[in-house]
């Protein structure tokens, strides 16, 4: 009897320990799929949160292109700086430009920057009146120069550097050279590029070709005999247009029927000559094209050393100026070979160039570094 009773009670234990095991696990299950359920919840809602990010991020991307494709940030369509670039077989090429031109017809880009309106700006000219400058320069060229007026563009970081009340007559899409269809025609003049601006400095044509764009109010404001040095920078449009020769002199001894003007070269050497006949104590800064990449859509199809648009290389190009300048060397021309001393090559292009041309803040600050030197030195000769 005793026997059996223990057996019934060890078989009750064991039911109730395996009853509790069961519970057990139950509670466990129950648990882990509250847990899960939960789990799956909180991912859906990371998702829901990323993709909410996520859209937000891309609505931001599109608002800022749209401000940089606008009229007063980034680089201006061909078709705004005078028709298709050249020709459909060139239509991958992209003209250094700026809306800086025709948008500006406000007259509030300032000469490292954008003046404020009503009392601030009041405020502004007061201060820029009071303050003393070491040096006067004035600029002429494209995009390169044009882009970014404010702080951080080139023109602002040379006047900063330098301590120099600065001009910026650069114009985005402009050419060194007369185009094919322009004329040296005082009477009917056309071009905006570098022989217009030269011209119309030293009283040759009027301003008005220049209204609209900052160029034409500093024809009226500036005193050019002041100026200590005037900076050229040309040429990646003229090379960009496949119909600009780079000198109308041939390698293989031919000669090309063109009037100097209408070649890269030769549309310098005017202009230096111009502004070495009226202010013959300034310096003349000369700039040559700095390297560049070139892109038909995304695809890659060249450098300056090895795209050739009919006339020769970017680099060609890039020899003709330091051509010039060495015609010039005794008459106060300095030279900047920005294809080879400005630190943008292949292996910075990335980081110093936003579209394979134009540059990238970082671009700027180390395009400038050498210019700066050799204005500081050429200034301050002892130090």
């Amino acid at each position: 009897m005793d026997g059996r009773e223990t057996r019934r009670n060890r078989k009750n234990n064991g039911n109730a320990i395996l009853l509790t095991i069961l519970i057990g696990f139950c509670v466990l299950a129950i648990i882990e799929i509250f847990y899960g359920q939960a789990q799956v919840r909180m991912q859906k809602e990371r998702l829901a949160l990323e993709e909410e990010n996520h859209q937000t991020v891309q609505e931001l991307k599109e608002e800022w292109n749209q401000l940089k494709d606008g009229p007063n940030v980034g680089t201006e369509s061909v078709e705004a700086v005078g028709g298709e670039q050249n020709s459909t077989e060139n239509n991958e090429k992209t003209l250094t430009s700026t809306d800086t031109g025709s948008d500006d017809s406000t007259g509030q880009s300032a000469d490292a920057g954008s003046e404020a309106a009503g009392d601030t700006s009041v405020s502004a000219n007061s201060v820029e009146e009071e303050k003393k400058y070491d040096m006067q320069i004035v600029f002429m060229g494209d995009s390169i120069i044009d882009n970014d007026r404010e702080d951080g563009g080139v023109a602002s970081l040379i006047s900063d550097a330098c301590n120099a009340k600065v001009y910026n007559m650069a114009m985005g899409g402009t050419t060194a050279a007369l185009l094919p269809k322009e004329q040296y025609n005082f009477a009917n003049w056309e071009s905006r590029g570098l022989l217009g601006v030269v011209n119309a400095i030293i009283g040759n044509i009027g301003p008005e070709i220049f209204e609209g764009y900052r160029a034409g109010e500093i024809l009226r404001e500036c005193d050019f005999s002041k100026t200590d040095y005037f900076v050229i920078e040309y040429g990646i449009n003229d090379f960009l247009t496949g119909q600009i020769p780079q000198s109308k002199y041939l390698s293989n001894g031919d000669t090309l029927s063109v009037s100097d003007t209408h070649t890269y070269s030769g549309a310098l050497n005017t202009a230096v000559v111009l502004l070495r006949e009226r202010f013959p104590d300034a310096k003349i800064l000369l700039i040559a094209p700095h390297f560049c990449q070139f892109y038909n859509g995304e695809t890659f199809v060249g450098d300056a050393y090895s795209q050739n648009y009919g006339y020769g290389t970017l680099v060609d190009f890039s020899r003709g100026a330091g051509y010039v300048a060495d015609q010039h060397k005794q008459d106060n021309v300095i030279f900047y070979n920005a294809m080879e001393e400005s630190g943008i090559n292949t292996y910075t292009a990335d980081k110093c160039l936003e579209d394979g041309i134009h540059l990238t803040a970082e671009g700027r600050k180390t395009y400038v570094e050498y210019a700066i030197r050799l204005i500081m030195s050429d200034f301050y000769p002892e130090e």
